[in-house]
């Protein structure tokens, strides 16, 4: 009813998919339910409220929900009206870094933590994984490769992808007062990490990964032709929503066995992503620097190389967690650090891997057969 233009050039995303729309269809379904609302709050928000008993939220949070118009840097009230939702329902919006309320005595005694413990900082899964990466400024990417896998590049763009094949929110240093943005382009693939482990439960015969990426480092880049499509794990957002499966192509019973299989998992991961960050380039989002932490499928050097050819970025990888992120954070909205150098101070870079110039090219062969085997599935 708003149009599609309308929709992703103040929400940069489709509103459908998202908590908004949730919540209309609580208003239309469960009537009984939404009159009893006092507000509505995404997760984060709602443990802080268990946590001090205050309701709050920022605009990152909202952004998530696409309760936010980043056009009109307002709470996307066109929306709420088209939804007959009354603004109200939504909480006070703060800074993200700042004060959301001191721990409650009975939450204290519960968890047994002192009582003037504050709640500083809260964020949403990538947001945060990409501060605990430093990842704060545009070009700068955080990446996460476990059952899903993440790219989550930082831009100044207000911008979007008119396919809604990407996600943009606000990232959490975003200040639309003082017009420095600072939004994270979020790309999905839900079948990584769980591709990796389907080929080890029913090729591996009890191998560790180990094994497994030293078997497929014996095959050749490209697989002698074998590719294999990730996309088991339902509908995938940068296939525009469709839902194509996994699937295993150009198979020789003749030249072909399960090391291939290793190879040609990891190499569909990692050029799953490349796709999608081509998506990410068509609005802007052109990285300087890939960062992941050293766990899931970037444990395995087969991976990581595989990405960084294909895209021609480097990945460095860091001795660092979401945990250790939301630490950060903390800290900073306590007022812990003086400035962002100091807060990263300690997060160790334990590798780089760059661009295998010898092997750039025969990469993007086996990238290009790839995409042209998706393409045909699609079709």
């Amino acid at each position: 009813a708003l149009g599609h233009e309308y929709a992703l050039s103040h929400y940069l995303n489709s509103p459908g998919n998202f908590t908004a729309s949730k919540l209309a269809w609580v208003k239309n379904n469960e009537p009984e339910i939404y009159s009893k609302i006092y507000k509505a709050m995404l997760p984060g928000d709602y443990i802080n409220l268990c946590f001090t008993g205050e309701i709050n939220t920022t605009i990152s949070a909202l952004s998530e929900g696409i309760f936010w118009d980043f056009k009109e840097n307002k709470i996307a009230n066109k929306l709420l009206k088209q939804f007959e939702i009354a603004e109200d329902l939504l909480p006070e919006v703060k800074p993200l870094f700042t004060n959301y309320g001191q721990i409650s005595k009975t939450m204290a005694n519960k968890l047994n933590l002192n009582e003037n413990i504050r709640i500083t900082y809260k964020a949403g899964d990538q947001p945060n994984n990409a501060l605990s990466l430093n990842v704060m400024e545009p070009g700068e990417v955080a990446a996460t490769a476990g059952t899903s896998g993440v790219v989550y590049a930082v831009t100044d763009q207000i911008s979007y992808d008119k396919y809604s094949r990407v996600n943009t929110f606000a990232h959490v240093n975003h200040q639309s007062v003082n017009d420095e943005n600072r939004l994270g382009v979020l790309l999905c693939i839900n079948g990584t990490g769980i591709l990796n482990r389907w080929v080890k439960d029913n090729f591996g015969n009890n191998l560790s990964y180990i094994e497994m990426n030293e078997m497929a480092d014996k095959v050749k880049i490209g697989c002698n032709g074998l590719t294999i499509l990730p996309f088991g794990n339902g509908a995938e957002r940068i296939l525009q929503n469709k839902s194509i499966g996994a699937s295993t192509n150009n198979l020789d019973f003749n030249i072909h066995n399960r090391n291939h299989i290793f190879r040609a998992a990891q190499e569909g991961i990692a050029f799953s992503l490349k796709y999608g960050m081509d998506i990410m380039a068509e609005s802007g989002t052109h990285p300087t620097v890939i960062r992941a932490g050293k766990a899931n499928m970037f444990l395995s050097n087969l991976f990581a190389q595989t990405l960084v050819n294909s895209t021609g970025v480097a990945v460095e990888l860091y001795d660092t967690d979401g945990a250790k992120g939301a630490a950060i954070g903390a800290g900073i909205g306590i007022g812990v650090y003086n400035n962002g150098k100091e807060a990263f101070a300690n997060i160790k870079k334990i590798g780089v891997v760059e661009p295998d110039l010898k092997n750039t090219d025969a990469t993007q062969v086996a990238f290009n057969n790839w995409k042209a085997q998706l393409e045909k599935s699609i079709i």
